[in-house]
């Protein structure tokens, strides 16, 4: 693209705001679109303002000079505009999707009203909003039920809980976090919940929300069992939101459909963060949308060389401080593939007394994976090993020395 190009970049989340930040340090012209009313924040975060350790303006994101608050209803390819809610257009010559993603709401009957919105004490888990809605609501001794067993979920259990709710959270599955975690470690994830007071229940599935009056009292469980609730914490999961792109024409599988340029299949158009899917794989994850962000802004600079070929992710956990809790401060990390293939390596150690757990997986003489929770002084290293993909020596001392050393973080 010429430097006289106009670059519009719809989201004002993380990878937004990155993409405009470095673009206008590049001395790239930007316009920044984003909807919601609030400064642009670290959706990460959010958990960490429920639970009442920071106060929104902490999570804050330094945006760019030209941010515009529109909800964009429309792409017009052809002409290279976008339609704003109010019939307002802003053309483009580039044009960036960072349009995030939607939490995921489970089919549960009574979940809507009649005019399609959440009953009163039903909460999304998502947004600013969403943050300051159930900060709110929560008081000591409230009866909440977290539905989804997850990260966001783990988070929004353990930060209801440090501010006195009586909080049950009901996973689907057989484990928390199974995503991330294996079966120890997330036990160890499981035991800190209930350290803090949550009531923990894996393979269990909600089906039904009740009300009375437009507000929840209290979620059925699929054998019949119902439990009282005055809030009810939706963190399902989330999913691509990709409802501009479709409407435009645009290829979308689970995700708006990129290149190594993060081309969508329009070349005037790119996407970036948790709506773009690359190679076949939507992130959904703040790392990965950096990176994605800072690739784009290089290569709408100018430079032709720059390209985005994966992320390799490591998710990080961290309750720190005295909101942890009676259950101490608790930090967990995982990365690559934790769940151990016939033919793999495993070393794990172990020490319940103090609830540390470390775990690394090895194939064919690489590093594949691992999991730790509790002392992450060794994550840097262990982690530096993972992406770098390099035979590790056949003695395996190294190895032991990286799992045991608790430097290098």
């Amino acid at each position: 693209m010429t430097s006289n190009e106009r670059v519009v970049v719809i989201g004002s989340g993380l990878a937004g705001v990155r993409l405009a930040r470095r673009l206008g340090e590049l001395g790239t012209p930007v316009t920044l679109i984003g909807e919601e009313e609030h400064r642009p924040y670290n959706r990460v975060l959010l958990a960490e303002v429920l639970a009442g350790r920071y106060g929104p303006e902490v999570i804050a994101l330094p945006a760019p000079a030209e941010l515009v608050r529109a909800r964009i209803t429309g792409i017009d390819r052809a002409g290279r505009t976008v339609a704003h809610a109010d019939g307002s257009v802003t053309a483009y010559d580039r044009l960036v999707l960072a349009t995030g993603s939607n939490p995921v709401l489970p089919p549960l009957r009574g979940l809507f009203t009649g005019d399609h919105r959440l009953p009163e004490g039903v909460h999304a888990f998502r947004t600013m909003d969403d943050c300051l809605g159930l900060a709110k609501a929560v008081r000591p001794g409230v009866r909440a039920v977290v539905i989804g067993g997850g990260l966001l979920g783990v988070s929004a259990a353990r930060a209801l809980a440090v501010r006195g709710a009586q909080v049950v959270l009901a996973q689907q599955s057989e484990r928390l976090m199974e995503r991330q975690l294996d079966p120890a470690a997330s036990a160890l994830v499981g035991r800190h919940l209930t350290d803090l007071g949550v009531e923990v229940h894996t393979e269990c599935r909600v089906r039904d929300v009740r009300c009375v009056g437009g507000a929840v009292r209290s979620v059925e469980l699929a054998d019949g069992y119902a439990l009282d609730a005055e809030l009810v914490v939706l963190a399902c999961g989330v999913r691509p939101r990709t409802g501009l792109a479709q409407a435009a024409g645009l290829e979308v599988r689970k995700g708006v459909v990129v290149d190594d340029a993060l081309r969508t299949s329009d070349p005037y158009v790119h996407a970036v963060g948790d709506c773009a899917e690359h190679a076949g794989t939507v992130y959904g994850l703040a790392a990965p949308a950096l990176e994605q962000a800072d690739a784009l802004a290089a290569l709408l600079a100018g430079d032709t060389r720059a390209r985005y070929t994966g992320t390799r992710s490591l998710t990080r956990l961290t309750l720190t401080g005295p909101l942890a809790g009676p259950g101490g401060s608790f930090d967990l990390a995982a990365f690559g593939e934790t769940e151990a293939l016939p033919g793999d390596d495993v070393v794990q150690l172990a020490d319940a007394t103090r609830g540390t757990y470390r775990k690394v997986v090895v194939r064919d003489d690489r590093l594949v994976g691992g999991v730790l929770v509790g002392a992450l002084g060794t994550v840097g290293a262990l982690a530096r090993a993972w992406e770098g993909a390099e035979p590790l020596p056949s003695d395996g001392g190294p190895l032991l020395h990286l799992l045991t050393n608790d430097g290098g973080s």
